[in-house]
This record gives C-alpha cells, structure tokens and sequence, in this order.
C-alpha cells in the first residue's frame, strides 16, 4: 500500500512545536523562581555534641534554648527534674557515682565546649520553681523564666549570673489583662529596634505582652487574634470544633522577624498566628490538626538568610521539625522521628539556629538533652 502524504504537513507541525516551545522557555523565565531542592534547608546530626559535661554533672529536662549574638548557644535545664538514679552522687548517703545537677543555666560554643553554667536562687530576686525559656539580647543580658504554679515573672541576669530586674511576682497569678503580674510565661523576644521585650504569656495566661527591656514597663498586650484575652474556661481542643477564638494554654513561643511581622506558637490548638507588633493580627496557619495531647506547635526557630526565608517549626508531640516557608507557611521539608537515637526526639521542646545555619534542640520530659544538627544543603548561598 502506497503511503498517503499530506504536503506541507511536517513543517508545520514542527514549526508549531518550536513556537510552543519558545512560549514555554519564556512562561517559564516570567514565572516566580521556586526553590529548588538544595536551597531547602536540610541537616545531619552532630552526635558528638556537645562535649562531656565537667564535674560530673549532668542535665534534667531542658526548658530553654537560644543562640546569641557571638553565635554561642544557652540552654536553660531542670535540675529538680532529675530521677534519683540520675543524680545518685547527691544523696545522702550516695547512691552512686554519677551524678550531680549542673546548675541551670549552661553556655556553650559551636564546638560542644561549655564556657559558663550559673542559676538558682539568689540575692534580690525570687527563682523559678520550673525554668522555662530563655533569651539572651544583643544587650548581654539574658532573660529566664519559668512554669510552676506560682512562676508569674521573668528574670533578667548578666551573662555571668548577676540579678539585673525582675518583672512580676512568684506569687499567684492575676489573669491575662493585669499589666503587672505575668501567667506562668514560657518564652520571650527582644526587639532590639524598640528595646522592648515580648512574652509568650504562657501556661497560665492566654497572651503576648510587651513591656519596656529596660524599665520593665507595661506596654501593650494582647490575645488571638489581636483581640483582648480572656480566661473563660475551655472546652478541650477538638480538630472537627471550629477553631477557637483565644489562645489555649500554653501559648509557648513568640519570635519577631525583621520585617515586623510577630509569630506565635498557640501549641493546643495546633496553630501559628501572625501579627504586626502593635498586635494587629495578619494571618495563622495549622499544623497536623488531628494532633491531641500537647499540640504540634512547640517553638519556631527564624531562619538567618537576608529574607529569613523559612521558619522552623518544633512538634513536641510528633517529634519532628518541619521546614515552613516563612511568605506563605507552606511545609517544605522535615526531620526527625520519636525515638532516643541521635537526630530522633522525645518532646522536643525549643529549637534555635545560629547564624551558619546549625540547629540546636531541647527535649523535656525523659528526653532531657540538647542536640545539633549541622547544615548539608544550599540554603544559605
């Protein structure tokens, strides 16, 4: 059978080819660059770190972890959180050779090397009953705080351990609008631009307030969604309920990126909020919303890039980190898995990142251990 060709036919089907094939290079070239692989963060484990603690001490649960401004990392641990096997060498009589509380406030270095350790009761000031949180500004100053029952204040100290100020009481706590006494607060930010600090108020309160970082005077407080707090009881968190129009309890992180916007971890209810500083609210997002139990938004670390590009998110109660895109909170990327081998977690309970793109996490519970992971991909070029 002779073959029926159609003249003209082939040139112009590769003509049209070629015409929708320029039409897609250039579609492509206008359209907004996305990030490939290598640009998102990803890390590996440093097992090594940080390196033996001196004296025989040893950590309880971790409630805190930052990194300030020469890179070097603080932690803020738990000593009366420790079993009495793990503090064995402190009993009356000795139970066993290992070990002794470090007290609780420990820095280190990139490295693993630990520079300073102080914290406890004192001279001028009332200690916490269980140390929550901690921040160091670019002032030298660091800021503790703490979640027993009566934990209704911050602390402010050098970074060798002197009382700088205390804002609030260790007394019982006077509701989520007095301006005076805090609720059991769990993290604070500083805005250095400002001088103010912020306090994600907390376990016991259903807000974030601002005070004066000097001064430690009242500024502005204010609840989900920008509106006034309230501390009405609460029916327990369901994911099919709609969603709550306060803060539930804890709300446990507050972070502020360079462009102003405000992140806030309402932990409970599975959310971040977002809000301009003067409490304006602007958007929130969810997170694994079929999550009961404590919640599956625990802290967010900023990433360092000129853009802050991503936010990391830790998840205490499916221990793991997810890697957000900070414009539109969309999950890019994760680690970790429950599970007490380097790089797993059991409720991981704070995470920050220094300037290289290292990631140090705090665990609680039985967890009670930092860790760090080191930066493998592209995301800081």
């Amino acid at each position: 059978m002779t073959p029926i060709r159609s003249r003209g036919l082939l040139p112009r089907a590769v003509a049209a080819l070629a015409l929708f094939a320029t039409i897609w290079i250039v579609a492509v070239a206008l359209s907004p660059r996305t990030a490939q692989a290598s640009e998102i963060p990803s890390f590996a484990v440093d097992a090594a770190w940080p390196k033996p603690l001196p004296n025989n001490w040893i950590l309880g649960q971790v409630g805190g972890i930052t990194v300030d401004a020469q890179g070097h990392i603080w932690m803020i641990h738990r000593p009366r959180s420790l079993t009495d096997d793990e503090k064995g060498a402190v009993l009356t009589p000795p139970r066993s050779k290992c070990c002794v509380p470090a007290p609780p406030v420990l820095e280190f270095d990139t490295d693993g090397n630990l520079l300073r350790a102080w914290g406890g009761p004192g001279e001028g000031y009332e200690w916490v009953g269980r140390e929550h949180g901690i921040e160091v500004d670019d002032k030298g100053f660091v800021w503790i705080g703490g979640n027993a029952d009566n934990d209704n204040a911050i602390l402010k100290f050098t970074l060798d351990g002197k009382f700088v100020m205390q804002i609030g009481k260790i007394a019982p706590s006077k509701g989520s609008n007095d301006t005076t006494q805090l609720g059991k607060p769990a993290e604070t930010a500083i805005d250095k631009d400002a001088n103010e600090i912020y306090v994600a108020d907390g376990y016991g309160n259903r807000r974030v307030i601002v005070f004066d970082a000097t001064t430690g005077a009242y500024k502005r407080h204010w609840g989900a969604y920008g509106n006034p707090p309230n501390d009405d009881k609460q029916a327990a968190y369901d994911p099919k309920a709609p969603v709550s129009q306060q803060f539930g309890n804890p709300v446990h992180c507050v972070k502020i990126a360079n462009d102003g916007l405000v992140y806030v971890c309402d932990r409970i209810n599975d959310r971040i909020q977002v809000f301009r500083k003067d409490g304006s609210f602007v958007k929130e997002w969810f997170y694994e919303k079929n999550t009961l139990g404590a919640g599956a938004v625990w802290d967010i670390a900023i990433w360092p890039d000129p853009k802050q590009t991503y936010l990391l998110s830790a998840d205490g109660e499916n221990n793991e980190i997810r890697v957000l895109n900070r414009q539109d909170g969309t999950v890019v990327g994760s680690f970790g898995h429950n599970g007490r081998n380097a790089g797993q977690f059991h409720w991981v309970h704070a995470i920050a990142a220094d300037a290289k793109g290292n990631v140090y996490t705090a665990e609680v519970d039985t967890g009670k251990r930092i860790q760090k992971f080191k930066l493998i991909s592209d995301a800081l070029r």
